[in-house]
Formats: structure tokens, C-alpha cells, sequence
């Protein structure tokens, strides 16, 4: 599971980082007034941090290990066949 962890945190930065780049950047490019500014940085930060939770859980979702058998459950006792008898 450590490289879907990692998969997750890679991409869920890319994701965040451009998000906050498309929000936030025009007040770093611009001479906007510092309220406006500060708003585009504010809102960009938020939306890039929820993203970046986002991203993480429904990659790691994606990749959920499947719940296991229980030794205890009948199986066929030669693969291929349903019954222990034929």
C-alpha cells in the first residue's frame, strides 16, 4: 500500500498546488487592491487544502484492499471443480 500512499499524496500536491496557482495567482501577477488580493489568496488556500483531503481519501479508496476469506469458509478441494466429490 506504500506506493498508492504515496500516488495519493504526489498527486493530491500537483492537484492543490494548481488550484491554488489558478485562484490565487492573478493577486500575485496583478497590482489588484490588497483586499481583493488577499481574498483570491485566502479562497485559494481553502479550496487547495480541501482538494488536496479530496484527492488523498478517493485515491486511497480507490485502492482499498479487498476484506479477505475466512480460512473457516468451504471451498472445492481441487480448483476448477465445485464439489469435493466430482
Amino acid at each position: 500500500m506504500t506506493v498508492e500512499i504515496g500516488y495519493a499524496l504526489c498527486s493530491a500536491v500537483f492537484a492543490a498546488a494548481l488550484l491554488f496557482g489558478a485562484v490565487a495567482g492573478p493577486a500575485f501577477l496583478f497590482a489588484l487592491p490588497a483586499g481583493v488580493g488577499g481574498t483570491l489568496v485566502a479562497v485559494g488556500t481553502v479550496a487547495a487544502v480541501a482538494l488536496f483531503g479530496v484527492r488523498v481519501v478517493s485515491v486511497l479508496m480507490r485502492f482499498r484492499r479487498p476484506a479477505q476469506v475466512p480460512d473457516d469458509v468451504d471451498r472445492p478441494s481441487r480448483p476448477g471443480r465445485t464439489d469435493s466429490d466430482s
